[in-house]
């Protein structure tokens, strides 16, 4: 844990890691490093749950602002609060400084000097012990549909934060992502995201010829593989997939490498000399794809009981993301996201820094600096 101290009172930062996968979540509190030099005006919210999430080989942080109110609208009889809500709740000048943090508090990134929105949700803590008879409330409701709004926090009153906390703390990124307001024409961004196709994924005979691709910055295939030819125009990538045929050790076993399309031609199979044809197939029109330089992927992309006869269409933006052949053939953003949940849940030992063990679907290690 640290303690610092600045112009104004005290700050503080507590960092849990999950030993598993190394995503840490991080509570600042009295602080948000990174977004104190706002174009506007500073703002201060009490506590910053800063989740890191690994996604393509990269670290992602979403952060929450979660500040205490210590006002409850009893709602009484006759008043516009018990007229709209129908019950006590948090006042509503309350909900709107989550409004105002959201959108308010921004982070500069470094190297570009751009500004964006760090805050994907903001909530109010106030004081109220029926948790249950609040689940029917509108500003409870607004957290699924806007990602802001106000959850019950007294000492006996814990279980609603305790499961959004469970909720967001096992989200993929893209689920993380898909809680905060996007802006309009986002879907349409991302559907055209996905939907370009600009991976071909193709099968080799072979450890010789994947020795032969990598020296030679080469990749051919036969022609008559391709389910049309016009595809060839939207490729952008070549990603090579061993199968358990050809390559017998599993560790070498499913993607390995991806490389940059510099050029591509059609050819007859004699034309391509860096490996001789087969008997037979002199003749036969293949595809020679001239490689910028291939990459090794820091993981590979297992089988996962799936392969490869002969090729396979993704777009890099899977490709980047995926652990399993199988994430390979996803279509569309929800299917992707509901993957990613499903691989992510599991029911193991939450490990505290005094050794109590609670299950709560998660690893994590509270390591106090």
């Amino acid at each position: 844990m640290h303690f610092w101290k600045g112009k104004l009172p005290i700050f503080a930062k507590m960092v849990y890691e999950n030993p598993i996968n190394g995503e840490q979540f991080i509570l600042y509190y009295n602080a948000i490093p990174g977004t104190d030099k706002t174009p506007t005006l500073s703002q201060r919210p009490d506590n910053v749950l800063t989740l890191k999430k690994k996604d393509a080989g990269t670290i992602k942080e979403y952060k929450y602002v979660f500040d205490a109110k210590y006002r409850l609208n009893p709602a009484y009889e006759g008043t516009s609060y018990h007229r709209t809500y129908g019950q006590p709740g948090p006042e509503e000048d309350d909900i709107n400084t989550m409004h105002r943090y959201r959108d308010a508090i921004v982070y500069q990134e470094k190297g570009t000097g751009e500004y964006e929105r760090s805050m994907f949700g903001a909530y109010v803590l106030f004081p109220y012990p029926d948790e249950e008879r609040y689940k029917a409330h509108h500003f409870y409701k607004s957290i699924e549909l806007l990602n802001i709004g106000a959850l019950p926090f007294l000492p006996n009153s814990t279980s609603l934060v305790e499961q959004f906390l469970d909720e967001i703390i096992q989200d993929s990124p893209e689920k993380a992502y898909e809680r905060s307001t996007r802006p309009r024409g986002t879907r349409e961004y991302y559907a055209n995201q996905l939907a370009g196709k600009n991976v071909l994924v193709g099968s080799v005979r072979g450890p010789e010829q994947v020795e032969v691709a990598l020296q030679k910055s080469f990749y051919h295939m036969p022609l008559k593989n391709l389910s049309d030819v016009k595809i060839l125009t939207q490729l952008e990538y070549v990603a090579m997939c061993q199968s358990r045929k050809k390559f017998y050790d599993p560790a070498k076993t499913g993607i390995h490498w991806v490389g940059k399309v510099a050029d591509w031609k059609v050819l007859r199979r004699k034309e391509i000399k860096e490996v001789p044809s087969r008997p037979g197939t002199e003749e036969e029109l293949y595809v020679r794809f001239t490689i910028e330089a291939w990459q090794r992927l820091a993981a590979p992309v297992l089988l996962g009981g799936q392969g490869i006869y002969t090729v396979l269409y993704t777009s890099k933006y899977i490709l980047d993301r995926a652990l399993e052949l199988a994430e390979l053939r996803l279509e569309t953003e929800e299917d992707i996201r509901e993957w990613r949940e499903k691989r992510r849940r599991g029911k193991v030992k939450v490990k505290l820094d005094h050794e109590q063990y609670v299950d709560l679907g998660r690893v994590v290690e509270v390591r106090n600096i």
